[in-house]
């Protein structure tokens, strides 16, 4: 198993691709293998393997080649996202070993088996997934961090109930959406399959820091949800109010008649 360089990268690209799709571009020129979540291709000097959240890694790959092979699945790929690259250096370990060290972004890998490389950008895929979800969180609180400022100075939020419904509505598709795509951080299903790799995964899910940041992306999602709370409470007030102008004023036309005739 040959390499054109000691470089791996992680580039979250798009929200989802066909791994159908995929394996038909790939497999007219190179080796190709299908799991269950992810597609393996192996070339002349380097690896992909493409998951179908959107995300690719690359082992060793000729950087002008990858982005050729990039460009490909951008054209297959739905709900493209500017790429998000994240890169590390590998080498194979001197001593005979079964364990994984990483340090300082560089790992020293146990073997060089496909199986270990599967399983390690496994970790690395699901990180740079991860990283999108909390870009998306966290910018959903910052951009809507006015009102609960502006609340807190003037007891009220300055929007039009139409306004107020489309933010809602906003803030509740950034959450939606990293809900229904949530299951994605669970331990991949790839395991069960090759069980005897999985502590290579976890080595590196724990060097990584995924359980701490999923806790983290939880929180964000906590504070949206506390957020999305008070705009529906705001709206209701707000349509309270209007009905209570609305019965003062039939009141006192009612009182003004009275009194005319």
């Amino acid at each position: 198993m040959s390499f054109f360089n000691n470089k791996t990268e992680i580039i979250a690209f798009a929200a989802q691709i066909d791994l159908d799709e995929v394996k038909a571009q790939f497999e007219k020129l190179f080796i190709v293998q299908k799991y269950r979540d992810a597609v393996h291709v192996e070339m002349p000097k380097g690896h992909l393997f493409i998951f179908d959240y959107g995300v690719l890694v690359t082992w060793g790959v000729n950087p002008a080649k990858q982005e050729q092979y990039l460009t490909v699945l951008k054209n297959i790929a739905k709900g493209l996202n500017p790429p998000q690259i994240d890169r590390y250096q590998f080498v194979k370990a001197d001593k005979e070993s079964t364990q994984l060290l990483v340090a300082d972004d560089k790992l020293s890998l146990p073997n060089i088996q496909v199986d270990s490389l599967l399983a390690l950008s496994h970790a690395f895929a699901q990180s740079a997934k991860l990283q999108h979800f909390e870009s998306r969180a966290e910018q959903t609180i910052n951009n809507n961090q006015y009102l609960t400022t502006t609340l807190a100075k003037t007891g009220k939020i300055p929007l039009s109930r139409k306004a107020l419904a489309k933010l809602r509505g906003q803030l509740f598709q950034t959450k939606s959406d990293i809900m229904l795509h949530y299951s994605l951080l669970d331990t991949p299903e790839f395991f069960w399959d090759f069980p005897v790799v999985e502590h290579l995964y976890l080595s590196l899910s724990r060097y990584l820091e995924l359980k701490a940041r999923i806790e983290l992306l939880n929180l964000k999602l906590q504070t949206i949800h506390d957020l999305y709370d008070m705009l529906a409470a705001e709206q209701n007030h707000q349509h309270s109010s209007f009905l209570e102008w609305i019965i003062i004023i039939l009141i006192a036309t009612e009182i003004v008649l009275f009194f005319f005739k």
